[in-house]
């Protein structure tokens, strides 16, 4: 279990039961956080929790780097709580007071630099099929670790008429506006780099990306005479769809986006074919898929190619989205 989510579990627990005759075990460092020994009274209680409160209010990338200090010892300290009289009311309740959105805030950035890569689930609608002729019209993803700002959704004025109106509800008056962007590249890059975990890859996750979604994408870099990051890889989920079996061992008989949204009984919220929409859903369904699959995230990733492994074997025609 990591020290952030001992923290969060066990002394919030304390925190609402300080009081009561119960025990409670803490990680300690025996350095600065608690002395050697143990101490028996209130007061020396509620030293030791203002120490480890202090810890979790300190800024985030030092509350990380701090937790693996090489000279730090971790062990574990008894601090039992009574009906004493002598509580100190006050500091009592000025600890039961303290924000736990603080603590919420750094176990979430310590599960961010645990992960082993930021993996973007991500949708596009575009005015046509062809790569070379048409367009990327919305682009909408979502950051798997969540948070604050974890999706980022725009349309795309494609300086051209949208004749797929028909497919997925965008219409050319809605893009072709001065306030709507004419460039999804700058925008992009600029929102990826305030996710990134610095020395991380960034797994993006599409259905059917390698034929319809990765290739438009590179098209868009191409425009704008950019490279797509080295660090960027891809995941299909269409190939993974295609291992699933139904409970009677039989193969599904669609492995649509759709299908599989039936499939999993995913109640679907909004209009289908939008591209948040979509996201939404196959977030939903990659669950799922690495769930029955058994993958691991290094798993996902070993499974995962580049835009330079595609870019000069795809066909100039591609297959429309499933």
């Amino acid at each position: 279990m990591s020290l952030a989510s001992i923290w969060s579990a066990n002394l919030y627990q304390l925190w609402n039961s300080l009081g009561s005759n119960s025990t409670f075990t803490f990680l300690r460092f025996s350095t600065t956080l608690v002395p050697e020994k143990p101490y028996n009274t209130r007061r020396r209680q509620l030293q030791q929790l203002r120490r480890l409160v202090q810890v979790l209010r300190w800024e985030p990338r030092s509350f990380i780097t701090s937790c693996s200090h090489p000279e730090w010892k971790v062990d574990k300290v008894m601090v039992r709580s009574s009906t004493n009289k002598d509580i100190n009311q006050p500091e009592l309740n000025k600890l039961k007071a303290v924000q736990c959105y603080h603590i919420q805030e750094n176990i979430s950035i310590r599960k961010a630099f645990d992960r082993p890569a930021t993996i973007l689930v991500f949708d596009i609608e575009t005015t046509g099929f062809s790569r070379q002729n048409e367009r990327i019209i919305e682009f909408a993803l979502r950051d798997l670790i969540g948070g604050k700002n974890s999706t980022f959704q725009t349309l795309i004025n494609p300086e051209k008429d949208v004749l797929n109106a028909y497919i997925h509800g965008i219409r050319t008056y809605m893009v072709n506006k001065p306030d709507v962007p004419t460039e999804l590249v700058p925008i992009l890059l600029q929102y990826v780099r305030s996710r990134q975990v610095d020395g991380r890859p960034v797994i993006w996750v599409a259905h059917n990306g390698r034929r319809f979604d990765v290739p438009f994408m590179i098209k868009e870099f191409q425009r704008c005479s950019v490279e797509i990051p080295p660090d960027w890889m891809f995941v299909d989920t269409l190939p993974l769809a295609r291992q699933l079996v139904k409970a009677d061992g039989s193969k599904l008989p669609s492995f649509s986006l759709k299908a599989l949204r039936e499939h999993y009984e995913i109640p679907l919220d909004g209009p289908a074919h939008r591209a948040m929409q979509d996201v939404t859903t196959l977030c939903y369904v990659l669950q799922r898929i690495t769930f029955d699959l058994k993958l691991s995230v290094p798993e996902l990733m070993n499974g995962a190619f580049r835009a330079s492994d595609i870019i000069k074997i795809l066909p100039e025609k591609q297959d429309g989205a499933v």
